[in-house]
């Protein structure tokens, strides 16, 4: 009998940096009102979805964690923390607006806006960060895979580790995350692992009302 292995990513609530259409990486800014009874309401629906998660991981920024708690608290399941699921960094450009970094790096900006994977403020670069987030993901997996039976596990992070993981779990080469476009705030990609196949069965799933993601946004 062939057994699935389901792992559901969930981006974050509603930032202020990310009303403010502000670069954030692995700075915090904290959650809205708005975003806090987003994952409130998140937070029951999807325990209601996924009521028995076999894992739990989530980003240990405050913005992820806050929203994994909704969940968590829901379900009664333990949570670890993994940094590799954190956000990509900006460095100092952590604050700033793109019309900021247009007006003091225009020259990176650019080159970044061509197709190029830059460091930005003194950062990682996407291809980085694809590494320690692909990382993280096969770790859940591996230990998912020592269960029995099909197992489920549900991973907290942020837009761009999403966007990062699915071209992951497609086999598409970096830079192929740039064909996806930024996940809402509160919503949920879904991996399947079946008969030795990886799928990406859904993605920016929104399950809590989500002011739909800004494309520059860094998440």
């Amino acid at each position: 009998m062939s057994r699935s292995i389901v792992v559901h990513l969930v981006r974050h609530g509603e930032s202020l940096w990310n009303v403010e259409g502000r670069y954030q990486g692995q700075q915090d800014s904290g959650l809205t009102a708005d975003g806090r009874a987003q994952v409130a309401q998140f937070g029951e629906e999807f325990a209601r979805e996924v009521p028995d998660p076999d894992v739990v991981v989530s980003s240990d920024l405050p913005r992820v964690r806050d929203t994994a708690q909704q969940y968590i608290g829901r379900v009664g399941a333990p949570v670890s923390y993994d940094a590799a699921l954190r956000e990509m960094s900006v460095g100092d450009w952590a604050g700033m607006t793109l019309e900021d970094a247009e007006r003091r790096h225009p020259e990176i900006v650019s080159a970044v806006a061509a197709g190029e994977d830059l460091r930005r403020g003194g950062g990682e670069t996407f291809a980085e960060t694809r590494d320690r987030v692909a990382e993280a993901i096969e770790r859940v997996i591996a230990e998912l895979e020592t269960g029995e039976g099909d197992r489920v596990g549900v991973v907290f992070t942020s837009g761009n580790p999403i966007r990062l993981a699915a071209a992951h779990m497609l086999g598409i080469p970096s830079p192929g995350h740039m064909a996806l476009g930024a996940p809402d705030n509160c919503s949920v990609t879904t991996f399947r692992l079946r008969d030795g196949r990886r799928e990406v069965v859904r993605y920016n799933h929104d399950i809590a009302p989500a002011r739909p993601a800004d494309q520059r946004e860094i998440s």
